[in-house]
């Protein structure tokens, strides 16, 4: 019998055991930073969109990058972008996590769409319990000064920090993680640690789910000389689409409880919903999407090249690009 994996013809799904970890893990870790150093943008203007009161200061996607751009050039796109950086390393124990974990249940039966679902869950908690602290530092990196040319309600800056156009990153980045221990001690680092797992586990576990139901999908209905990369691709964007209409309002909460210092989710919820009813739904909704459609591509190009090109010497014959 052919395994499910090959479905007799090539190999859909590279698993953990047909690749050479050595070749894995360090391209892993530069695709990881590539993809961030081009997409970062996108997190700081969805984080702006989500943070700001209902349309003070941004009208949207399009708008915030230019009144950030305008306001502070290139850099103030990449707030918080070396901080941020730390989830290359929680990357490497997210994906192990994964695939270890399909590993397991592969063992044990599970079939594709269930391995995926499990899988993701568990790395994401993996994942998040890592970086959520770099996470609070750098939103509130991301949003700090928001709104001083031109706010209805003035420059955010949640944590009174002292800061001016001339102060360097590194300065803004220690006063933020020394005024957040002083006011709230270790815990504070991990504010918003239960609003980023329900946010993220889910979207986590949906995510591959969907991305391996797309992939099988598409296979059927797409001729076979097209790009079996291509149609991955393809089924990671959907995925993310998919995940991020599903799981917006739990994100927006998660942004609110972490730099707006707000008590708790429900305290979160009861005042999104008074200030924006049912846009609460779809605030930042856009520049969500756009950035989950983009990261997903580019990460699953990423991830399928490289297991690809890290698959062990007995499989080769079996892939196809």
């Amino acid at each position: 019998m052919a395994d499910p994996a090959t479905n007799g013809k090539f190999l859909r799904t590279i698993e953990w055991d047909m690749m050479d970890k050595r070749k894995f893990f360090p391209l892993s870790m530069l695709s990881s930073f590539s993809v961030r150093c081009a997409l970062y943008p996108l997190t700081v203007i969805k984080t702006q969109l989500q943070v700001q009161f209902r349309n003070d200061i941004y009208k949207g996607m399009i708008d915030a990058g230019v009144k950030i751009y305008r306001a502070e050039g290139v850099p103030g796109l990449y707030r918080g972008f070396w901080i941020s950086s730390v989830q290359i390393v929680s990357g490497v124990f997210y994906i192990s996590t994964y695939e270890g974990v399909r590993h397991v249940l592969g063992q044990y039966g599970a079939n594709q769409r269930v391995k995926s679902l499990a899988a993701g869950g568990c790395a994401s908690l993996v994942g998040q319990t890592i970086i959520v602290p770099f996470d609070v530092i750098s939103q509130h990196a991301m949003v700090l000064g928001m709104g001083a040319h031109g706010g209805k309600h003035g420059a955010v800056n949640p944590l009174g920090i002292n800061f001016d156009k001339g102060s360097s990153r590194l300065r803004i980045t220690h006063d933020i993680a020394r005024e957040i221990l002083r006011r709230d001690g270790v815990r504070g680092f991990y504010r918003g640690y239960t609003a980023s797992l329900m946010a993220y586990v889910p979207n986590s576990a949906m995510w591959w789910a969907f991305y391996h139901l797309y992939q099988d999908e598409l296979l059927k209905i797409v001729p076979p000389w097209v790009s079996h990369l291509f149609v991955q691709c393809v089924a990671g964007s959907f995925g993310g689409f998919t995940t991020t209409i599903i799981t917006n309002p739990l994100d927006i909460v998660r942004a609110r409880l972490q730099v707006q210092r707000l008590d708790s989710m429900s305290v979160a919820f009861r005042e999104l919903w008074h200030e924006e009813h049912f846009h609460m739904f779809f605030k930042g909704l856009t520049a969500r999407l756009v950035q989950s459609a983009a990261f997903s591509f580019s990460i699953i190009l990423g991830y399928e090249t490289i297991k690809r090109v890290s698959v062990n010497e007995q499989y080769r014959h079996m892939i196809k690009w």
